[in-house]
């Protein structure tokens, strides 16, 4: 996270009503609730996870047994039946 100077962002009356409250130390603002983005929505991450689900539960049904399909995607045998069981 990168910071910056309030002097260089905010309005002075504003700061001035902030430095009421605190002086000199890092003050966290929050993103509003309507403005924030769902795990992945930024990034291609949901898709790909997505697509490597797929993968898994195709390859399942295809025969591959859970073991080998741990030791392929580097996952647990546990999260690949998780995986399976969601995509039923």
């Amino acid at each position: 996270m990168k910071y910056i100077n309030a002097e260089k962002m905010l309005p002075k009356e504003l700061l001035r009503s902030i430095q009421e409250y605190t002086q000199g130390s890092y003050l966290y603002i929050p993103v509003r609730e309507e403005d924030k983005k769902q795990w992945g929505e930024c990034t291609q991450s949901k898709k790909l996870v997505q697509e490597r689900n797929e993968a898994i539960v195709s390859a399942n049904h295809s025969g591959v047994p859970v073991k080998t399909l741990a030791q392929l995607y580097h996952l647990t045998e546990h999260s690949i039946r998780r995986i399976i069981r969601g995509h039923r």
